[in-house]
């Protein structure tokens, strides 16, 4: 006797991807060049870009108000990115300060961190109007961010600093865990090691401004994919 429900083989849905890296590596120019994207920027930076954008949201309310419009009205966009994801959580710092009577995100709750938790609140907004327009309007999105380098204490080996999205920690696990493809971009660099007149070796950093998106998680920077991909690919939407 079959059993109800069941499904078989992969169902490819609108894919929820998120970009973060260095300032001016190229991800808004990533994000800008999906075909049918709509930005909703939150840092200024999506008029050089050029694509289709609602004008700077400057509050949590006008974040939701322009995803709102996507949801409610007709349209031909099928991909809708955030610029930034970090610039967002400030606003969000700003919206729980707001709601408490406070001038501090320290003060929200009595402090002790309660209010980078109420943040949360509103990053899970965010990803539930995104989770509508993926399901309601087969829309995809683009998360971009900015990378930080953090100390990471992992329990079975030495510490070791990593890139990682510039976020507070629990914002960042969530998003992690939201999208299908988690990618790193930076330019690649080599290193060589030179030695002076003194005899005095030195490790010299060469870049080729090559600009490139990794996909698969290594010991300096977090990342993670869904899709049978290569790990590394040329920064752009084509790639």
């Amino acid at each position: 006797m079959a059993l109800s429900g069941v499904k078989k083989g992969a169902a490819l849905s609108p894919p929820r991807i998120c970009i973060y890296g260095p300032p001016g590596v190229g991800k808004t120019t990533f994000a800008s060049s999906a075909p049918g994207v709509i930005m909703v920027p939150v840092e200024e930076g999506a008029d050089v870009a050029g694509c289709d954008r609602f004008d700077l949201c400057e509050s949590v309310p006008a974040v939701m108000a322009a995803l709102d419009q996507l949801l409610n009205e007709k349209h031909d966009y099928s991909v809708v990115a955030i610029d930034s994801l970090d610039w967002f959580e400030t606003i969000a710092w700003d919206q729980a300060c707001l709601d408490a009577g406070v001038k501090s995100i320290e003060e929200v709750g009595g402090g002790y961190g309660k209010g980078y938790i109420a943040a949360l609140a509103y990053h899970r907004q965010l990803l539930g109007k995104l989770t509508q327009l993926r399901r309601e309007k087969g829309m995809a999105c683009i998360l971009l961010a900015h990378s930080q380098v953090k100390r990471f204490e992992a329990p079975d080996t030495e510490a070791f600093d990593r890139f990682e999205i510039k976020l507070h920690r629990r914002a960042s696990d969530l998003y992690t865990e939201f999208v299908d493809l988690l990618g790193f971009a930076n330019v690649r660099v080599t290193t060589r090691e030179t030695t002076s007149n003194f005899g005095q070796k030195k490790v010299k950093a060469i870049g080729t401004g090559e600009r490139v998106l990794r996909v698969a998680s290594r010991p300096n920077f977090v990342a993670k994919s869904r899709y049978p991909i290569a790990d590394e690919l040329e920064l752009s939407w084509s790639a």
